[in-house]
């Protein structure tokens, strides 16, 4: 399945009311920077937005949002609301950290962080990660509202728990497909892109919406800084939930695994590996889909060429980081898809074995229930195919044939 979602009768009504309404000039949903910053000054009452090295990047994602993301007009107002919560989150934790300087001693040791392509079981290994007491991973719910700092006393009980899940209900009412791509909950792990997202230097925004310029400038910055200001996010969040050891997760990072390692030079990397193939068949579908909510006009063929040289580009950036030595063996664990899956707990043991850690018989039963609550296509099967992405398999084979070779990666049907 590679299309664009059909939406609510009532969407479809607010879209079409919009562009009347902007046809005759009133400004709906409106993308400018002055506009967002004080929106967001009044809903707060801070002005303090930090450090502004995150304007480079707003300013560029509204631009392309305006310019080359097609948004309809209900596109454009979650666009609007999504770039007003990070601003608002961006307000309140730089307030908390001038108030509280002592967040910053807190420290961030040898994070465990899984990566590698989408669609190849980094959700569901984060998840079983999650369930380890001794690991500590990004809550959804905390992550989408960080103010307040969320504390280990109320940790389960948070009111933004319900409030998330009441969002994902709305979004289960207007995708109703993409649980079965992406399963969504307001307990489970969020990954580091939402993370990012406060800096507006995220893989998050081009995934759902056609933004070329703006993901153009995001591959040409350095992220040292927005690796920093990830440490810093992690700082707030164990300030009152504190953190054993820190288990993250963004396929985000195979573009970026030099920067990681130059912030984190301590941390253990865990790397999925998958056929290719059936990965951008996969990812093709899921973008098309999510792009469609905001937007009337994707193309999947578009889709499916862009992607496709960009995962190639990031599966050559980790092998480059590897071939110049800056990840020692010792460090970092990979993960075949096709071995993981139905051995997941073996695979994790080994992890856990690998790096030197306990695997607790608690958390074992932990994980192991957790399987049994949440087994595969749960909500589902997710199909598509590599011909509605618009690609030929002989091209794509030579395309990731090093990373195949270099990886021991065999081809799936």
């Amino acid at each position: 399945m590679n299309a664009t979602p059909r939406l609510p009768w009532s969407l479809r009504v607010a879209n079409a009311t919009g562009a009347a309404l902007r046809a005759v000039g009133l400004p709906l949903g409106a993308l400018d920077e002055t506009s967002l910053l004080a929106a967001a000054t009044r809903r707060t009452g801070l002005t303090d937005f930090g450090d502004d090295g995150f304007r480079s990047g707003l300013s560029r994602l509204l631009r392309s949002w305006d310019e080359e993301a097609h948004l309809t007009p209900v596109g454009r107002a979650m666009a609007r609301r999504q770039v007003l919560d990070l601003l608002e989150n961006r307000l309140r934790t730089t307030a908390a950290w001038r108030q509280h300087p002592e967040i910053g001693r807190g420290d961030v040791r040898a994070p465990i962080f899984v990566l590698g392509l989408p669609r190849t079981g980094t959700s569901i290994l984060h998840e079983l990660l999650a369930q380890d007491p001794a690991n500590r991973v990004p809550m959804t719910w905390e992550v989408m509202w960080l103010w307040p700092p969320p504390d280990r006393a109320t940790f389960d009980v948070d009111p933004r728990i319900a409030r998330a899940e009441q969002h994902f209900a709305g979004i289960d009412r207007m995708l109703p497909e993409f649980k079965r791509m992406h399963p969504m909950g307001a307990r489970l792990p969020q990954e580091c892109v939402a993370l990012t997202a406060h800096e507006f230097a995220s893989l998050l925004f081009h995934t759902t919406h056609r933004v070329p310029s703006y993901q153009a400038w995001l591959d040409g910055i350095d992220h040292r800084p927005v690796y920093a200001s990830h440490r810093r996010q992690l700082q707030y969040l164990q300030w009152k939930a504190p953190a054993t050891r820190w288990v993250l997760k963004s396929p985000g990072h195979l573009w970026t695994l030099d920067a990681l390692l130059a912030e984190y030079p301590e941390a253990c990397i865990v790397q999925t590996h998958r056929d290719p193939l059936r990965v951008i068949a996969s990812l093709a579908s899921l973008v098309t889909y999510l792009r469609g909510l905001a937007s009337d006009r994707v193309d999947p063929r578009e889709v499916g060429a862009e992607w496709t040289e960009r995962l190639a580009a990031a599966l050559e950036h980790t092998m480059d980081v590897r071939d110049r030595g800056l990840l020692p063996s010792h460090r970092v664990f990979d993960v075949h898809f096709r071995e993981f899956i139905g051995d997941e707990i073996g695979t994790v043991r080994r992890l856990y074995e690998h790096f030197g850690l306990v695997l607790s018989d608690d958390a074992e039963g932990r994980m192991r229930r957790f399987l049994r609550e949440n087994p595969k296509d749960k909500h589902g099967a997710h199909r598509y195919e590599l011909a509605g992405a618009g690609l030929d398999v002989v091209t794509e084979r030579r395309r990731y044939a090093r990373y195949q070779e270099h990886h021991a990666i065999a081809s799936e049907g």
